[in-house]
């Protein structure tokens, strides 16, 4: 599980293996096919553990960047520039988009700090900007639900073809390093022990329960997810 995102997710081991049945790791393959499901889960962990609420867009103007190597530099300088300003290393993810009509790539991004529009726009200076804080969400939700709604606006582009525009190697997104929330792992005989066990961590019940057993076209091992408010 991981604590600072309040959530985890496990897989139970057949008895004929050593240990005990649950492990309170991450489940699923390790197949090329979920890779953009892992990207997601990785970007909703990030922007949990850190309360990443607020998105923002880079555009360019004139004719658009159609390079995605040149669109990271350009994206590495903006957050250095942006440290800079800010004074101290600070969480972030962004993730590219080729835009619809044909201009080019842009970027969307999300931090948790306030900084100002004329900040990003002066630090950027390649075109548009434009940055929010999310909010009207119900009671209760806290920084914590701000940020998981940013980061399902975010996965809508970490799961995207960026095509044959994209060098092989690029990763769908990036983040400042250092901020990566920590794994812990949980081991019980019974899910519902190792969801105590999950409990006592975080010091609360989970808020959502999810198993698989509940789920008909199931063909994976028997697994469980939870998480936290």
């Amino acid at each position: 599980m991981y604590p600072e995102a309040a959530e985890g997710g496990g897989s139970f081991r057949s008895a004929a293996s050593s240990g005990p049945g649950c492990a309170w790791e991450s489940a699923g393959s390790d197949s090329t096919a979920d890779a953009a499901r892992r990207a997601r889960g990785k970007v909703r962990r990030y922007c949990a553990a850190n309360g990443l609420n607020r998105l923002g867009t880079l555009t360019y103007r004139g004719e658009g960047c159609h390079e995605p190597t040149m669109l990271r530099r350009d994206v590495g300088r903006f957050f250095r520039g942006l440290r800079s300003e800010v004074g101290e290393p600070f969480p972030y993810v962004w993730t590219p988009e080729w835009h619809p009509g044909g201009h080019g790539l842009h970027v969307h991004f999300a931090v948790g700090r306030y900084i100002g529009q004329g900040v990003i726009r002066e630090t950027w200076g390649r075109g548009h900007v434009f940055i929010k804080l999310l909010g009207n969400l119900p009671v209760g939700s806290g920084v914590r639900g701000e940020a998981r709604l940013a980061a399902r606006y975010l996965a809508k582009y970490v799961g995207k073809d960026l095509g044959t525009g994209e060098p092989g190697g690029l990763h769908r997104y990036e983040v400042a390093q250092g901020f990566q929330p920590k794994r812990v792992t949980l081991d019980g005989a019974t899910a519902d022990e190792v969801l105590g066990w999950a409990a006592s961590v975080i010091g609360a019940a989970p808020e959502y329960v999810w198993r698989s057993r509940d789920e008909e076209d199931w063909a994976g091992p028997p697994a469980v997810w939870a998480s936290w408010t």
